[in-house]
Formats: C-alpha cells, sequence, structure tokens
C-alpha cells in the first residue's frame, strides 16, 4: 500500500509535469513559449506568463520555508516578484530553471515529512496543516496552469488580429 506522502508526492508531479487528470500542467502549459510571449500583458489587469512562474516559485519557497521552521514574516507585495528588464531568453531559461529545482525541492520535502506529521500545523502559520499545505500547492499550480493556457491564448489572439489588420 502506498503512502499518503507517496500520493501527495505524486499529484504534484502529475500537475507539474504532466499527465494530469485536470488538463495541461504547469510545464505543459509552458511548453512552446518565449521570453518575449512570457512577458506579455495580453489580457488588461492579469498578469503575464513570467509573473505567474515567477510567482509559482516564490509559492514553493515560501511552504518551504513553513516546514523548515523559518518564522520571518515575508512582505505583501513579495509573492509577485518582478519581471527582471529588459526580458531576456537566458533570464527566462534561469526564471523556468529555478521553478523547476524549486518544485523539485518541495517533491523531496513530501516524501521525506514524516507521515505522521501531516495533520500538524508548521510553525510559521498554524491554521493550515502540512497536508493542507502540500495539497494547496497542488491546486495552486492547476489554477495558474489554466491562466497560462489562457494567456496564450490571448497572445495567439492578439497577433492574429494584428496580421489580419495590417
Amino acid at each position: 500500500m502506498r503512502s499518503e506522502r507517496d500520493r501527495l508526492e505524486e499529484q504534484f508531479r502529475l500537475v507539474f509535469d504532466g499527465e494530469a487528470w485536470h488538463g495541461p500542467s504547469v510545464m505543459e502549459a509552458l511548453k512552446d513559449v518565449n521570453a518575449e510571449v512570457t512577458a506579455q500583458h495580453p489580457i488588461d489587469g492579469a498578469h503575464s506568463i513570467w509573473e505567474l512562474v515567477l510567482h509559482l516559485t516564490w509559492t514553493y519557497g515560501l511552504v518551504l520555508r513553513k516546514l523548515t521552521g523559518h518564522t520571518t514574516r515575508l512582505g505583501s507585495t513579495d509573492d509577485w516578484p518582478l519581471v527582471p528588464l529588459p526580458p531576456s531568453e537566458e533570464n527566462w531559461v534561469a526564471a523556468i530553471n529555478t521553478l523547476r529545482e524549486l518544485n523539485a525541492q518541495v517533491r523531496r520535502a513530501v516524501t521525506g515529512f514524516p507521515e505522521d506529521r501531516l495533520d500538524d500545523p508548521p510553525v510559521e502559520d498554524p491554521r493550515y496543516s502540512a497536508y493542507t499545505q502540500f495539497i494547496g500547492l497542488t491546486q495552486h499550480d492547476a489554477y495558474h496552469a489554466g491562466q497560462i493556457v489562457l494567456l496564450k491564448r490571448a497572445v495567439q489572439e492578439k497577433r492574429r488580429r494584428a496580421a489580419h489588420d495590417a
């Protein structure tokens, strides 16, 4: 019988890397995009794809901090880091590599977490158990993967309209 930790890690892997039942994973949604596309804001008032990637990365870091007992409070605007300017392919690749690395760290934290402590709250935020933090990351990834798909479609539509109007 597989442990609850193994099932959590599997769901985290599926929603990040692929074959999730809900639709495209984070990395599937990011397939075939470059720095120029990811820095665009095709929907007024919405974040860019790149901003979403930085936000996902920040969120992984936040949960890792909570699980390791860091009690330093982060600022309310820290969860939406700024895209480096000018956006470059080098910086985009670095952002994706950091996202992958922190995702791997969280997955290792899940599989190494004591099974009998999954219902315990972390030190920094006693409102949410470790299990809720872990499963919440999968929900968060799925939510933002959907936003990435919509932003990609919006960029394509803007390009189609521009070509049509030209």
